[in-house]
């Protein structure tokens, strides 16, 4: 069972799903994440699966520790995310998830950039289906615009990928070296899907409209594997601190304004993105192993809070902020589990978010940027803001909304308790952790200085959050991001085309379809006499035929073609003259 693809699995067991039934489909859809993450560590290192195409020779298994460890985390979370929707009785989301995971395995674990692609599109496109798949007007408009943006990332990323096969005649994907045009189009095209603004927002409007379980897989996959490309071909490039430090801050600015409990934490996956772009833009060994963990303990927290939002939304049909309040009385396992995962992203002690964001924000002090540094502990700092206190609290412990909903199902509760047992788990013994990442790790993240240090920045954020509790309990309102631009300049688009092509097309049905008809109509018509008028005319004036009497033809012939009809001569002299006409024309060509 050696280097057998685990993304082949996933894949090829997404067609068998519509085989089965009720508790044995969830039996089986939970089974095929452990036989993948299996798979992926009976692997050996090194280059598996070749296959030769155009000249070119493409990789579908590359095994090294860094393919390893964003597969072993992809179907471990696959793993909960299919307990949590046992609830689910239709096949689509099913096929569409295992399709996505499968896809975003094979990405991780592609070795050349043509494979790298092939899985990428179809992630992009099994990912729109868990939009879809909730069928709703605002879903429907959500999930359109966000397979628009992705094709236009792919886009990017398939011209840069063509020039840079050109340029190179190498199809491996490795560090690149140099900034160009073909390499600065493939980067273009890993931060759409990496949400970087201000192409972020298809994230803020699509994820929240989605599905409850696709929120939870959503959340998950796409951005990591973003990330995973930047690790493997961008380490080091200085331009990605910049973007990810603009994300940090970013995603905190637009959780503040929001009202939707899943549309703050869509702005808080923003905000983790932000430290893990940050971190591979640093580059050094450090910074690009708490990268790869913060991914790996981002994918845990992040599945862990949208779960519990899932199952707040489930149970009472409602998103908003200001719709909630209270629950704590009817779903305190639901909000217990939210909490340790709003812990984590908060990066508190003994949680899994603590030893992964703090190895960043030393890796940036390590390197002497102290402005990078200040920028992600404020960063931090908002997080628990903003996730960490504004979420459990408008939801769980605010004004009560008199809302009485049941307790979650048993099915996602134990979802929520095995990725909450998880953050606690890597918390406390970071080493399972750090064992696993590409290079060793001599961070020690439980020293008095660290943790006293970041305990004294979340007490703050804390003593912020309740002096200013008011103004952050958020109001019913509609904030606007960048996809007003593509909104509203799609719908001009529109309306220009609408008018321009749809005049032009008006104006041609009028020249084609109508006037030039009854022109060659009326041509039709009068031509042939108006033709023998040519030929007769000289012959009735040889006869001698008088001024009257030729007028008077004349007017016959006129009366004749307004009723339609004329003498069977004429025709006939018309017809003649017509193919005589036509062999001499021929006869001198």
């Amino acid at each position: 069972m050696n280097n057998i693809p685990p993304a082949a699995v996933l894949i090829l067991g997404a067609l068998l799903v519509p085989c089965f039934k009720s508790r044995l489909k969830n039996i089986y859809l939970t089974f095929l994440p452990l036989v993948a993450f299996f798979l992926i560590s009976q692997l050996e290192t090194g280059e598996y699966w070749h296959y030769h195409i155009y000249g070119y020779n493409l990789t579908l298994l590359r095994v090294d520790e860094i393919s390893r460890v964003f597969g072993y985390i992809f179907t471990l979370n696959a793993f909960a995310a299919f307990i949590y929707a046992f609830h689910l009785k239709e096949n689509t989301e099913h096929v569409a998830a295992l399709l996505y995971i499968g896809s975003s395995v094979g990405v991780v674990f592609s070795g050349d950039l043509v494979s790298l692609y092939l899985f990428w599109e179809v992630m992009a496109v099994s990912s729109t289906v868990l939009i879809l798949a909730r069928r709703t007007e605002r879903a429907l408009n959500a999930g359109l615009r966000y397979i628009l943006v992705h094709f236009f990332g792919g886009l990017c990323l398939l011209a840069g990928l063509v020039f840079y096969i050109s340029q190179t005649g190498s199809v491996s994907f490795d560090a690149m070296a140099e900034m160009n045009l073909a390499t600065c189009l493939m980067l273009l095209g890993f931060l759409v899907n990496a949400a970087a603004p201000p192409l972020s927002a298809w994230l803020s409007d699509a994820y929240p409209e989605s599905t409850i379980t696709g929120g939870v897989i959503l959340s998950a996959y796409t951005t990591k594997t973003a990330v995973y490309a930047l690790v493997r071909g961008y380490p080091g490039w200085e331009i990605l601190i910049v973007v990810g430090c603009v994300m940090a801050i970013y995603g905190i600015v637009y959780a503040l304004l929001e009202n939707d409990i899943r549309r703050i934490l869509a702005y808080s996956i923003i905000n983790q993105l932000g430290f893990k772009v940050v971190g591979v833009g640093i580059g050094t060994t450090m910074a690009i192993n708490g990268a790869i963990a913060h991914s790996f303990c981002g994918i845990i927290y992040n599945s862990l809070v949208w779960m519990s939002a899932g199952a707040v939304l489930a149970m009472t049909g409602r998103s908003k902020c200001t719709e909630l309040g209270g629950l704590h009385k009817t779903m305190p396992w639901t909000m217990f589990f939210g909490i340790i995962g709003v812990l984590s992203i908060s990066a508190f002690p003994m949680t899994s978010g603590f030893i992964s964001k703090t190895l960043i924000i030393e890796g940036a002090l390590k390197e002497h940027m102290g402005w990078v540094w200040l920028l992600l502990e404020v960063a931090s700092a908002g997080a628990f803001l903003l996730a960490g206190l504004r979420f459990p609290y408008l939801v769980f412990f605010s004004e009560d909304k008199g809302l009485r909903p049941r307790e979650a199902d048993k099915p996602m509760l134990t979802a929520m308790a095995f990725l909450s047992f998880l953050c606690i788990l890597l918390g406390v013994y970071p080493e399972m952790l750090y064992g696993i990442l590409p290079f060793e790790v001599t961070y020690q993240p439980y020293t008095v200085h660290h943790v006293i240090g970041h305990l004294q920045l979340l007490m703050f954020s804390a003593l912020a959050f309740f002096v200013f509790i008011h103004p952050l309990k958020g109001t019913d309102t509609i904030s606007m991001d960048t996809d007003w631009f593509y909104r509203r300049g799609g719908r001009f688009f529109y309306e220009v085309v609408d008018r321009g092509l749809n005049g032009l097309n008006d104006k041609a049905e009028q020249i084609f379809a109508v006037r030039l008809p009854e022109l060659l109509g009326r041509a039709s018509r009068e031509l042939p006499w108006r033709f023998s008028l040519i030929f007769l005319v000289p012959v009735w004036l040889l006869r001698g035929m008088g001024e009257e009497r030729l007028r008077a033809k004349r007017e016959f012939l006129k009366r004749s073609l307004e009723r339609g009809a004329s003498p069977v001569g004429i025709g006939a002299a018309a017809a003649t003259a017509f193919l005589l006409l036509f062999f001499i024309l021929t006869g001198l060509l």
